[in-house]
């Protein structure tokens, strides 16, 4: 740690105060995603350059297509000014290497402020990603990491049928992904839709993601052959309708 924070020109001391400063009550809410990268720019210019660098590192007679996706996007100003940022990086590392490659910049939609204006937002995303985990966090307002507590009085009682960290709430969180993907196609034709979260494992919630033309998935590793063969059947089923 000593070492690093010297080389970059930072103390450790400094570093160690700057953590403190960030530590917060509420952080799934607060100074994370692309709100870190708008106050500390550098950070996301420094893992930019990670990502051209490495993506240029690869072998002759192989290829590849980083998709850069920007977290926690609330309103279009937020996507313009970092994807400036990013690809400004990339000309830099272009230059300085004397080739370039082909890349995506997106965001993830998992507010809804974000979902209910897609529409702006799509011009300056290639990709959009719903990241499901937050978007039924913030449309709920509860968080999943308390939610135990009280969700399965909540199924007992009717008010929930399921627990809508497991299964995608279609009611609530489904229309609003309906809301921005048709939003969202409209003002770019050829925007990508993919859902990313632990419900990118769930079948029921796969099905749904097929219907409202989302077109992959992202979750965690253990999830992924249940996510194929869900969304395997999602498309069977569309085609025998």
């Amino acid at each position: 740690m000593r070492q690093v924070a010297s080389s970059a020109g930072v103390s450790v001391e400094t570093v160690k105060h700057r953590a403190n400063e960030l530590k917060e009550a509420n952080p799934m809410l607060g100074h994370r995603g692309c709100r870190l990268g708008l106050t500390y720019p550098e950070i996301y210019a420094m893992q930019a350059q990670a990502i051209f660098e490495a993506a240029l590192s690869i072998k002759d007679g192989e290829s590849v297509v980083p998709e850069i996706m920007i977290p926690l996007i609330m309103t279009p100003k937020e996507l313009e000014i970092l994807k400036n940022l990013i690809d400004q990086t990339a000309l830099e590392v272009f230059k300085k290497k004397g080739k370039k490659v082909p890349y995506l910049v997106g965001t993830m939609i998992e507010l809804p402020r974000a979902a209910l204006l897609a529409g702006e937002i799509a011009r300056h995303a290639e990709f959009f990603s719903f990241g499901t985990n937050d978007l039924t966090q913030t449309t709920f307002g509860i968080s999943r990491d308390d939610s135990a507590s009280f969700i399965e009085a909540y199924k007992q009682q009717g008010i929930v049928e399921h627990d809508p960290f497991v299964t995608l709430d279609q009611e609530g969180v489904g229309e609003l992904i309906k809301l921005a993907a048709e939003r969202g196609r409209t003002a770019r034709k050829d925007l990508k839709l993919g859902i990313c979260g632990e419900h990118g494992g769930d079948p029921a919630s796969i099905r749904f993601c097929q219907k409202a033309g989302l077109t992959y998935v992202s979750c965690s590793p253990y999830r992924v052959p249940v996510a194929r063969l869900a969304a395997a059947q999602a498309a069977l089923g569309m085609e025998k309708a």
